[in-house]
């Protein structure tokens, strides 16, 4: 196994986990949008911090590390591509 990137921090790679598992727990098959790559993060970040700046860095963490959606891009296909990226496989 791969080590995961030095550069995510072991918040940042367990959120992108944890984003990995809402996307194929609710309708993976289901298209991927920019709208959910954009707001997820938020949800998550709070859910995991609090409305605390913290929250606001771990957010702002989570989005660097998060590539752009690609056309016909499923959630499930995306989270694949979450996982690879928190275990530092692809970046």
């Amino acid at each position: 196994m791969t080590n995961p990137t030095p550069l995510l921090s072991e918040d940042t790679r367990t959120l992108l986990i944890e984003l990995a598992d809402t996307l194929d727990r609710v309708q993976p098959g289901a298209a991927m949008s920019e709208a959910i790559r954009l707001a997820r993060p938020l949800v998550l970040a709070e859910r995991r911090h609090g409305p605390t700046e913290a929250a606001f860095a771990a957010e702002q963490d989570l989005l660097a590390a998060m590539p752009p959606v690609r056309d016909e891009q499923t959630r499930g296909e995306y989270a694949a591509l979450l996982r690879l990226i928190a275990q530092g496989v692809a970046a």
